[in-house]
C-alpha cells in the first residue's frame, strides 16, 4: 500500500522537476535583439520628430477627386497622410504628404534638382514616383499604381495638391 502513495506522489514530482528545468532553460538571443537594444537606446532619435506635423491637417491640402477618380485616405499618422487614388474601382495612384523633419535625407535629394513643378524642386524616383518638396520641409508624392498612370499623369496630379497652401503650414 506505501508503494502504491509513492506512485501517486512519483509521476507529479517528476512533473515538477521536468518543468522547472525547461522552464529556467537559457534561450539563445532572438535574430532582433539586438536591434531592439539598439533602438530602445536613450540616445536613440525617435522615428517622427517631435515637432512633425500632424497628418490629419495634411488631408485638406490632398486634391479632390474629379473626371472619375475617387479618393481613400489609408493612412496618416503624425507626420505623414496617404490615399489611394481610385479608377473604376481599380487603384491607378497613391497620393502622400510627408514631413521631412523626421527624415531630413528625404528633403536631400531636391537640392540638386534641375526640375520643378509648379516652382517647386522635382524629383522623379525610378519609374514610377514623382515627387515635389514644398516650403523645404513637405514632400508631396505620386506614385503609380498602374502602368497606364503615367509620368504626366502623375505631374498633373501633383500640381492638383494645395502646394500654396501646404507652403504656409509652419
Amino acid at each position: 500500500m506505501t508503494s502504491l502513495n509513492w506512485r501517486r506522489l512519483l509521476a507529479p514530482l517528476l512533473l515538477s522537476v521536468l518543468l522547472l528545468v525547461t522552464g529556467c532553460e537559457t534561450k539563445p538571443p532572438s535574430q532582433f535583439s539586438q536591434a531592439q537594444q539598439e533602438s530602445t537606446q536613450k540616445k536613440a532619435s525617435p522615428a517622427v520628430a517631435k515637432d512633425a506635423t500632424q497628418g490629419s491637417s495634411f488631408n485638406q491640402y490632398f486634391p479632390k477627386p474629379s473626371s472619375g477618380y475617387q479618393r481613400v485616405y489609408t493612412q496618416e499618422k503624425k507626420g505623414f497622410a496617404e490615399a489611394k487614388l481610385k479608377k473604376d474601382g481599380k487603384d491607378v495612384a497613391m497620393l502622400a504628404i510627408s514631413d521631412t523633419k523626421s527624415t531630413p535625407d528625404a528633403a536631400k535629394k531636391f537640392q540638386t534638382s534641375t526640375q520643378s513643378i509648379a516652382g517647386y524642386p522635382t524629383v522623379e524616383v525610378g519609374a514610377t514616383q514623382t515627387a515635389v518638396l514644398v516650403g523645404d520641409r513637405y514632400q508631396v508624392k505620386v506614385l503609380s499604381r498602374d502602368p497606364a498612370f503615367t509620368k504626366t499623369d502623375r505631374q498633373a496630379w501633383i500640381q492638383k495638391f494645395d502646394l500654396k497652401g501646404l507652403a504656409k503650414v509652419q
